[in-house]
């Protein structure tokens, strides 16, 4: 057959007929889904919103306030800025240091982060990698000590950290060294978990190749599995962050002078009796203090979608 007629038999052969465009649902259609988009969206802000407008009302009564400030002000901004707060009790101010109580809160939860992350990720990569004995058992012990609520661990961890105290005092009571290592110990379980589902989803294939290489079990973990797990850690340094900040229970019963305290515990004051519950500076604090998780969240938002859905789909 010569280059003519093969050429003309294959400009004969009918073409493939190119896939229809898909057709854009109507609202008519789809109407519920935008309802239910805005529901979810008010739900959410609602409290932004109700928070927001206590904080720039010069009313304390938090029953009192509406959606738009009745008597717009910057007064609670400047009273937590200033470091003091209005005592109802008296005409004066009293001493209260937000922006130590916010730094310590930052310290605290930026070094938990941190670690939690880096003991996480050392935990979950030979619990992934590695067959040794006891390693079920192990998994199995770090899940089961999840599942106890905190509060019942707060009496023991209180004289775990007094007798603690007694030999090494940097991370006895009142210690932000210590109040550190207690988030630690109590985070690793879940974060481990976490990373291990995450780290199972890495092909073997590629510490095979770098072992060949003549790359160790180190180089293997720094070099290849770390950089190609970012997501899972970007999830769990924001959740460790985030917990860490705004926790309560534990930092109330290990830190005991003012000088210490995190954002959480030194708020406490402003609605209690100590400051007169002053909800305007409490609004305004709570408001400055969602800002580091906002910021920690967009510059970690592109890899936390794909590191809470890779890895929870393994165990």
């Amino acid at each position: 057959m010569s280059t003519a007629e093969t050429t003309a038999g294959a400009l004969a052969q009918p073409r493939v007929a190119e896939a229809p465009a898909p057709r854009r649902p109507k609202l008519r259609d789809t109407w519920w889904r935008h309802v239910v988009g805005l529901l979810a969206i008010v739900f959410a802000l609602f409290p932004v919103v109700f928070v927001t407008s206590a904080a720039f009302n010069a009313d304390d009564s938090i029953s009192g306030t509406s959606i738009w400030p009745t008597h717009p002000t910057v007064q609670n901004f400047k009273d937590i800025v200033g470091n003091t707060v209005q005592d109802r009790s008296s005409t004066g101010y009293v001493d209260a240091p937000y922006l130590h109580w916010f730094a310590n809160s930052l310290l605290v939860a930026g070094v938990a982060a941190f670690f939690s992350v880096l003991l996480g990720a050392l935990a979950a990569y030979a619990f992934s990698r590695f067959r040794f004995k006891g390693r079920r058992m192990g998994m199995m012990a770090l899940l089961l000590i999840q599942m106890f609520p905190q509060f019942l661990a707060v009496v023991a961890i209180y004289l775990i950290v007094l007798h603690v105290g007694d030999v090494f005092s940097v991370i006895g009571l009142n210690s932000l060294l210590g109040l550190i290592v207690v988030y630690l110990g109590g985070a690793l379980g879940v974060q481990a978990w976490l990373m291990k589902g995450f780290f199972d989803t890495i092909p073997s294939e590629l510490d095979e190749s770098a072992r060949v290489d003549g790359a160790t079990a180190a180089q293997i973990f720094w070099g290849v599995v770390l950089p190609l797990a970012a997501p899972v850690l970007a999830v769990v340094a924001l959740i460790s962050f985030v917990f860490t900040f705004n926790e309560f229970v534990l930092a109330s019963a290990l830190l005991q002078t003012r000088d210490h305290f995190t954002m959480p515990v030194g708020m406490r004051g402003f609605i209690d009796q100590q400051f007169g519950q002053r909800w305007g500076p409490f609004a305004a604090g709570a408001l400055i203090a969602a800002i580091p998780a906002a910021l920690l969240f967009m510059f970690l938002q592109r890899w936390i979608v794909s590191g809470l859905t890779s890895g929870a789909v393994k165990g």
